[in-house]
């Protein structure tokens, strides 16, 4: 998600109008298309994108929301979703292959980043509980890019190896935590 789809979600979190009125603009010009080529009307456009937009909203207001992609990408899937529902009603599920797969790309990206997400909490959380040193360790070995040498001298270890023995000890802690927290979540 970027920076000005998380002010959306937060002024949308805040009932604010102006930010929905806007979120409303924004996004229109998609579903019309998407319905247009695939047998609707701009009446139907209209119809199902007040409806994603309505979902989209409440989703905004519950407390364990997460946007785990862009907002358009969201509002496209809805919609989509919604449209071939409003289709399959009338009989009129004319689309072609391509189309579908091209949904069924964008529900996987979506369902792929949920999980990237979800992943990264749950690694983030096991890093925090890992305590001091090891924390510290495997943070600047892996994202500080320091050489043993230098979390050698930094850790007061005697020499690298010694270091590099306990970042092993380290990860194989930070790995079962991780691992026991993502049996629990899945």
């Amino acid at each position: 998600m970027d920076y000005v789809d998380e002010l959306i979600v937060g002024q949308l979190r805040n009932k604010n109008e102006r930010a929905l009125s806007e979120l409303y603009k924004n996004h229109y010009p998609m579903v019309l298309k998407l319905v247009v080529e695939n047998s609707g009307t701009e009446d139907d456009a209209k119809d199902i994108y007040q409806e994603a937009v309505i979902a989209f909203y409440q989703r905004v207001q519950q407390a364990d929301f997460v946007l785990t992609c862009k907002i358009a990408t969201y509002l496209y899937a809805v919609s989509w979703r919604l449209w071939l529902k409003k289709l399959s009603g009338k009989k009129r599920f004319t689309l072609k292959v391509h189309e579908t797969e091209q949904f069924l790309q964008v529900e996987e990206e979506i369902t792929n980043i949920e999980d990237e997400n979800k992943r990264i909490a749950i690694m983030k959380t096991s890093l925090e509980g890992l305590g001091q040193p090891c924390s510290s360790i495997i943070r600047d070995f892996y994202m500080n890019a320091l050489t043993m040498e230098e979390i050698c001298a930094k850790f007061g270890y005697t020499n690298a190896d010694n270091a590099k023995n306990q970042k092993y000890k380290c990860l194989q802690r930070l790995k079962k935590l991780f691992f026991d927290a993502y049996k629990i979540v899945s």
